[in-house]
């Protein structure tokens, strides 16, 4: 009980005055071993207080910056900071009376940018967007350096929907991939991240490959092609192309599943997230005799497709039950989101056609993948890069943490 006393009784002591005068202590140069530990050494000699602390170390530079409470002998201060300074050869910078104490600002957003490559232009485009909407960036770190550039801006000042706007319009076109999103405490809760099959998680469409069985593989392709683009009611045009797999052997499902082939990176992304705590949902207007052995192969907790008709050992060219369209998939979302007790808001949907587009806009992050036109221009971020692996960066993951993940579990390759 006692603890608990102390604990709360800790809630309400007062925080440094927002208006009391401040000093800020820079050091800069080539990093070493510490350079932090010497300095607040000297600072612990001074009747001071500790606000704010940063640092940074880009390519063996260091810049460490401290802000504190005004000291009673300021001078005395400095003599001691720049002692230091000049033991370790850094190059000192005091700044009095900053007055940089105050809460950081409202509006605080992520911008996850993703290049390939990722020009000096495109980066000059984008940071003059967030200034033009009264944004300031705080932070700029890399996530990854292969197989795409990917940096992770930290934004404050600018409202989160009002950057997604401004900033797509550069994106596009300056040819790289953005994300928005706002920064708070359900950044870090637990997501349902719900995807798409074909053409998402492995590469082509499945019906397709069925199709080149029953001879009508052009044909079935034209159909999907219309869907895809949203020029095709999807369930018209799905029992259009099922009705030209008449009499194709079930077996041909099992040599479809052996010929199917992932996205890369996607084995890395679902292996990522799961570490993380990350649900899993598919959501295809595929078929189940071929996506239930893909959720049990990666550890997928949720899916739903379409199920074909088997008569005797062939296709009878029918589905059974309702099909899986575009409002399905969205409502498909919302129900494995509440079976798994994760907000909508805290929902992460991937998909490349216009039936996903419900399923992308009722998400709390909507990504369309290497999507047909129509999806890109509707969705509020986009990812145009051939890596599934791709989406882990924006959600603040970096490569090197997934290597070293990998290389724990000793994952082959890793």
């Amino acid at each position: 009980m006692q603890a608990i006393a102390s604990s709360a009784m800790n809630d309400h002591v007062p925080a440094v005055h927002l208006t009391a005068p401040t000093v800020l202590v820079t050091l800069t140069g080539p990093d070493q071993s510490g350079v932090s530990t010497r300095l607040f050494e000297a600072l612990g000699r001074h009747d001071l207080e500790i606000v704010d602390v940063e640092q940074l170390v880009v390519r063996g530079r260091l810049v460490l910056s401290v802000l504190v409470t005004e000291p009673s002998d300021t001078e005395a201060m400095e003599a001691s900071v720049q002692l230091v300074a000049a033991e370790v050869g850094l190059d000192c910078e005091v700044v009095h009376g900053t007055g940089d104490n105050r809460p950081r600002r409202v509006g605080r957003a992520q911008v996850t940018l993703l290049g390939h490559p990722l020009h000096p232009t495109a980066m000059a485009a984008i940071t003059r967007r967030i200034q033009q909407a009264g944004g300031n960036i705080d932070r700029i770190n890399r996530l990854a350096r292969y197989p795409v550039t990917a940096l992770r801006l930290e934004v404050s000042g600018a409202d989160a929907d009002v950057l997604q706007s401004d900033l797509a319009a550069a994106a596009f076109e300056h040819g790289v991939d953005l994300a928005v999103e706002e920064r708070g405490i359900l950044r870090q809760a637990q997501r349902l991240v719900v995807m798409d099959v074909d053409s998402t998680l492995i590469q082509g469409e499945v019906i397709e490959m069925l199709a080149e069985h029953a001879g009508c593989a052009d044909e079935v392709s034209a159909v999907t092609e219309q869907a895809m683009r949203g020029e095709l009611d999807f369930e018209e045009s799905l029992r259009a192309r099922v009705s030209l797999l008449e009499g194709v052997p079930e077996s041909a499902l099992a040599e479809v599943k052996r010929s199917i082939v992932y996205t890369p990176g996607a084995r890395t992304m679902v292996r990522t997230l799961k570490r993380l705590g990350y649900r899993f949902a598919l959501v295809s207007g595929g078929f189940t005799q071929l996506i239930a052995p893909m959720a049990e192969e990666l550890g997928i907790d949720y899916f739903t497709a379409n199920e074909l008709e088997i008569v005797d050992g062939r296709l009878t060219g029918r589905v059974v039950g309702p099909v899986v369209d575009r409002a399905g998939k969205a409502e498909a979302l919302r129900r494995f989101a509440a079976d798994a007790r994760i907000p909508v808001k805290n929902t992460v949907a991937i998909g490349d056609g216009a039936n996903d587009l419900d399923m992308l806009a009722a998400a709390g992050l909507g990504i369309a993948f290497n999507a047909k036109p129509v999806v890109r221009d509707q969705a509020r971020t986009s990812v145009n890069v051939p890596y599934l692996d791709a989406i882990v960066y924006l959600l603040g993951i970096t490569r090197e943490e997934i290597e070293a993940a990998d290389a724990d579990d000793d994952v082959p390759g890793a």
